[in-house]
């Protein structure tokens, strides 16, 4: 009997999962035997230095690129084998995406970009997806704004409008890639806040790559990635801990206990075992 992703309650797994760009000499490995799962519900923050692999991993988790070789899947669908039509449906029904520079469409106003989702996919929310997109609106605080283009809107507005176009459609997973690189600090906290509370209160699953210890503090679980494995899986952390390893780290000091974790299963809960 095969075991999926919703027995061991992962909104996504991938498993032995390698990336290669280039060929013979020009050849990088950016992802090496990469295995780990998103556990449903729960915040995860994915770190790593730059050329660490943490953006492609993402890239590969949200069907945007695809692996060398292994595989990938979201909720218990293996992607890795799907057609570029069906992994844009997959997408625009079951993820939700958070960028660092918002990707509003400028001609449509707030209503429209979260709306956008829908009208994608060819058709209207139901009544219960309506009474979801209204209150996201009412706790992101964008009734009075919906009417307003994003020209109209402070980044802080903007990436709350991305955010509610991203849990529109009650996604099995949210990508996050560095969704407070373009705001100012406080806008950058009520955005960590946001989805953190999306993820406690909501029970939505959320991915988010960062670069910023601060915006991974608000995570309940750190995967940090070096050389394109994963070396480490913490539980939530603080920022002074968070950077304390990463420095550690590029020192050569850190005790890391999992360094063999890119080869591993992902298990029930996720964690991934050396």
């Amino acid at each position: 009997m095969q075991i999926t992703s919703t027995d061991m309650n992962l909104a996504a797994r991938v498993q032995r999962l390698t990336k290669i760009y280039g060929r013979d000499a020009s050849e990088v490995c950016a992802l090496d035997g990469v295995s780990v799962g998103i556990r449903r519900g729960e915040f995860t923050a994915i770190m790593g230095p730059s050329g660490s692999g943490k953006s492609t991993l993402m890239h590969i988790m949200a069907g945007l690129d695809a692996p060398t070789s292994g595989q990938a899947w979201i909720g218990d669908t293996d992607i890795t084998g799907l057609s570029d039509l069906e992994l844009t449906v997959l997408r625009r029904r079951r993820v939700g995406f958070v960028f660092q520079g918002f990707n509003l469409i400028p001609t449509l106003d707030a209503r429209g970009n979260i709306m956008l989702p829908f009208d994608l996919d060819g058709r209207r929310p139901s009544a219960l997806e309506a009474a979801r997109i209204d209150g996201l609106v009412e706790t992101l605080g964008l009734d009075a704004r919906l009417g307003h283009r994003p020209h109209q809107l402070s980044g802080g507005q903007q990436q709350r409008v991305a955010i509610a176009r991203a849990l529109a459609t009650a996604p099995d997973l949210v990508f996050a890639d560095e969704p407070t690189g373009n705001l100012d600090s406080r806008s950058g906290r009520e955005v960590l806040s946001l989805l953190a509370t999306a993820s406690r209160e909501h029970g939505q699953s959320i991915a988010m790559v960062t670069h910023d210890p601060i915006a991974a503090s608000h995570a309940d679980r750190v995967l940090f990635l070096g050389d394109g494995r994963i070396v480490a899986d913490k539980p939530r952390q603080s920022a002074e801990e968070i950077s304390a390893y990463m420095l550690a780290a590029e020192l050569g000091t850190a005790g890391v206990g999992l360094a063999d974790a890119g080869a591993a299963e992902p298990t029930a809960t996720g964690v991934v075992r050396s």
